[in-house]
């Protein structure tokens, strides 16, 4: 048993350097025929997860509206907002062309509102819609966490903390960087089954390189680039020489492989599966109908483009539950940030109501939910031009399926000193990365032992995760 468990941990290393990353997913002989298994697996769903790196400022992506926390928030932010002052088109963080946010909970929060600026104006149209929902101040915890502890220190927090690298996999493995698996490849382990094999190979795919959130035991993350996956230019150069283009085939397939080491047999069997797969991938995509919905020409729409394309040829991959990772940087802001995040706004605005309206097109809106993700927050505090690093942080969920108009969570005041606070307006999560997770892999049709495995620290939180699907 040692031995299969330990050569399906070589194979999922040595696939990476024996063959290209798009070929990763291609480690399967099951392609046709393959059944989802979870607690509830009928029908279609995907979670597309948009990873921001570097840690993008939710102090100024939600900020606050009404008069009073404005003006305290415009006092602390001054010489930053001055510096937008001085930007092409004006102040877009002045408080009259900010974007007010109406939550059907707005109750919830004493009198204090919110608004997104000018650039998400899409997602502000979502969200007022009610096909998305902002889950306020989540970041990774062991266990819930007050500012007395965490002065103290008698609580077990996450090690090494405002890390970028670590965080990153902290949020997407509850464990800093070295972690084997992420919570989506071990949300897709409980869908591709209990029994140890080899992956399904459209279940997990990454249009961006950091594929840690989508690798589990059996979860292999599929890399395609936003034209596709990976082929062999030789092959095609010989595409009209049948002769010459099949003996050059069967030998990137293996096909005449017949020794008896079992590693160089395992490492041709994967070479051979992931041509393969490739050619598979790559013939649904160009027989594909063409999208109706128009994706901005940056990379984070092309990236979400190819999700949508990928999730329109679901029946012909033969994939019932799907879970994409796609990624844009940029957001470590500590200096130029009235210069550079705006643009980041727009990129994410445009390529994800794109997307959304490509799911509307499909018929999918309710079976596929995208939510943000992101190292950490920042600092309210400035630094003169820009922010530092953070830890709790504001996200998105967008989908049909969403319970949308709505802010979960908290979003602490625009302040210093309060129950928050960890110093500088460095948030302190009020809501765990596992509780942000727990319901979307519900949704995905995880039962609780699938939900438990996937998020080892969820049992430290007693409380209820915020129902937004």
């Amino acid at each position: 048993m040692a031995m299969k468990s330990n050569r399906r941990q070589f194979l999922h290393g040595a696939g990476a350097t024996a063959i290209s990353a798009a070929s990763l997913g291609g480690l399967t002989a099951a392609l046709s025929g393959f059944q989802a298994r979870a607690a509830d697996t009928s029908g279609y769903k995907a979670l597309v997860c948009i990873f921001l790196f570097g840690g993008l400022d939710c102090h100024d992506t939600v900020l606050p509206y009404d008069q009073a926390s404005y003006d305290n928030y415009a006092a602390i932010r001054a010489p930053l907002l001055d510096i937008y002052a001085g930007q092409p088109g004006g102040n877009s963080r002045e408080r009259a062309r900010l974007l007010e946010l109406t939550p059907d909970n707005g109750a919830d929060f004493g009198g204090r509102s919110f608004a997104l600026p000018e650039d998400l104006t899409g997602i502000h149209g979502l969200f007022q819609a009610g096909d998305a929902a902002i889950v306020g101040n989540v970041g990774p915890l062991i266990f819930p966490l007050t500012r007395a502890e965490w002065e103290a220190e008698t609580v077990e927090t996450p090690k090494r903390l405002f890390s970028h690298n670590d965080q990153q996999s902290t949020w997407m493995s509850s464990a800093p960087e070295g972690a084997a698996f992420g919570w989506g490849g071990l949300f897709a382990d409980a869908v591709i089954g209990g029994a140890p094999g080899p992956a399904a190979p459209f279940t997990t795919i990454a249009t961006f390189g950091n594929q840690l959130f989508l690798t589990g035991d059996l979860a292999t993350p599929y890399q395609v680039s936003t034209g596709g996956a990976s082929g062999i230019d030789v092959l095609n150069f010989f595409g009209g020489n049948q002769p010459t283009y099949q003996a050059l085939r069967d030998h990137f397939a293996a096909a005449n492989h017949n020794d008896a080491n079992l590693i160089e047999s395992d490492i041709a069997a994967a070479i051979g599966s992931s041509l393969t797969t490739n050619e598979t991938y790559n013939d649904a995509i160009d027989n594909a109908v063409p999208l109706m919905a128009t994706f901005p020409q940056n990379f984070l729409g092309a990236q979400l483009r190819a999700i949508a394309e990928a999730i329109s040829v679901r029946n012909i991959l033969g994939a019932s539950r799907q879970i994409f990772f796609a990624g844009i940087g940029g957001f470590d802001t500590h200096s130029a940030q009235a210069q550079d995040l705006p643009a980041l706004h727009q990129e994410i605005d445009g390529a994800v109501v794109a997307f959304h309206q490509a799911m509307q097109d499909l018929g999918l809106q309710n079976d596929v939910t995208l939510f943000t993700a992101s190292d950490f927050g920042r600092t309210l505090a400035i630094n003169g031009d820009g922010t530092d690093h953070g830890w709790g942080a504001h996200q998105f969920v967008v989908g049909g399926a969403v319970a949308g108009r709505t802010i979960y969570g908290d979003i602490p005041e625009a302040g210093f000193d309060h129950d928050f606070d960890a110093g500088g307006g460095r948030l302190i999560p009020s809501t765990s990365v596992e509780q942000f997770a727990e319901p979307l892999g519900r949704w995905f049709g995880l039962n609780d032992a699938e939900i438990n495995a996937a998020l080892p620290n969820l049992s430290n939180f007693t409380g209820a995760s915020p129902g937004f699907v």
